[in-house]
């Protein structure tokens, strides 16, 4: 498939700064992919000098993949991670300046929890409080604050607990020589900040930076990438304030913005052409999203035909709207005798899916779950089930075995 007109002009623009509004459907790892391939076969990049950096290990992973595909060798040169595990490189890199050993442990969250309630056990906190104050904590990192300026705009005696707590954290952490998972980044931008000799050097090994699903930045990676970028270095953000899912860890859309009065030159590249949907399921999205507050106006459009009419089923609570679903894909299976490999049910979350899968079972419908673990197939409910087929069947030996000793 060749690309479109907009997709090639965010392929070609490869000198300053470039933001590509990336509807969804619209191609964007494509061009993403295309991009990388131009700079290494057309303007002679260096693999290993072009960096490019997602939100998730499971996204670069991807990435790595399709650039593997389309280049070969030479697309497994570019340094294809997310935002942390750049970070982590860095840390490893630096440890020295950091004054941590090479061999530094990284916390988890249950290694942190564990050492705020060892710190804060002569307080009367009780855990949910100390679940918050580390959130605040994680914030703050992400935010670029210190404890002493988090002390400072402390306005009660929770803000302050979380400030003197935060402070003791961070000398813990340095005396263990221990990073967290915020650490990866707010400690190398804090580096950056301190020692310009180390930040040039990076900088000079970055010739050509791209972000993908750029909405979900959050300040303290942007600072991140203001510094392997420069004033004026060359750099492809690819996001959708529309799309932005991450506000809850500090990510900012915002930043779409700060971006474009940062950089005075900055070039814009809208992509609205969607490969995914039809022009009426594009129809009610644009209209739904025309109530959010916007940075920036797209209006999102198909080849692929005006396609069905779209239902929408109003279901008193969440077991009635499961087997209605079930409900209406038998009457449909039934009336244009379809097989069961024709039909998708989509949900929001996993929590969602026993319901449907339970609903399933009851019309005795055949299916798979795409993704994820079968509710019936967890190791607690088939321990559960073995212990009823033994109250009905005491000559199951295969149930009595399973639970012979579960739990010990």
């Amino acid at each position: 498939m060749k690309l479109n007109s907009a997709q090639l002009n965010a392929v070609n623009l490869t000198q300053g700064q470039v933001l590509v509004l990336a509807g969804a459907g619209s191609g964007k790892t494509r061009v993403i992919t295309e991009k990388i391939a131009y700079l290494i076969e057309r303007k002679a990049y260096n693999p290993k000098s072009i960096f490019a950096v997602t939100f998730t290990n499971k996204a670069a992973k991807e990435m790595q993949h399709r650039l593997s595909q389309r280049l070969g060798d030479a697309g497994r040169g570019v340094h294809v991670s997310t935002f942390h595990t750049l970070g982590l490189e860095i840390c490893r890199r630096e440890y020295k300046t950091l004054g941590i050993r090479h061999s530094f442990s990284l916390f988890d969250d249950t290694d942190t929890m564990q050492l705020l309630r060892e710190l804060s056990k002569d307080s009367d906190v009780d855990n949910e409080r100390l679940k918050l104050a580390r959130h605040e904590i994680s914030l703050a990192k992400n935010r670029l604050q210190t404890p002493d300026q988090l002390l400072q705009q402390a306005t009660d005696e929770d803000s302050s607990f979380t400030a003197r707590l935060y402070k003791s954290y961070q000398e813990s952490l340095q005396a263990y020589s221990a990073l967290d998972f915020d650490d990866l980044i707010a400690r190398v931008v804090w580096l950056f900040q301190t020692e310009p000799e180390i930040r040039h050097r990076w900088r000079s090994k970055v010739n050509y930076l791209l972000v993908d699903e750029y909405q979900d930045t959050n300040p303290v990676q942007y600072e991140l990438m203001k510094y392997l970028v420069g004033a004026s270095g060359n750099v492809t953000c690819v996001g959708d304030d529309d799309q932005s899912i991450y506000a809850w860890r500090g990510a900012a859309p915002q930043i779409l913005n700060q971006l474009q009065q940062e950089y005075s030159d900055l070039h814009l590249v809208k992509l609205e052409q969607n490969y995914r949907s039809s022009e009426r399921i594009l129809q009610a999205a644009n209209q739904l999203i025309t109530n959010n507050p916007h940075l920036f106006e797209k209006t999102l459009w198909s080849d692929k035909g005006l396609g069905d009419q779209i239902r929408i089923l109003a279901c008193s609570d969440e077991t009635v709207e499961a087997e209605r679903t079930v409900s209406e894909l038998l009457v449909h299976k039934i009336k244009h005798q379809a097989r069961w490999q024709d039909y998708a049910i989509l949900y929001r979350s996993n929590h969602q899916a026993w319901l449907v899968e339970r609903a399933l079972r009851e019309q005795e419908i055949p299916y798979n779950i795409s993704g994820g673990q079968s509710f019936f197939d967890r190791i607690e409910i088939k321990d559960l089930l073995a212990y009823l087929r033994l109250l009905d069947n005491p000559d199951d030996d295969a149930a009595f075995l399973r639970i012979a000793n579960t739990p010990k």
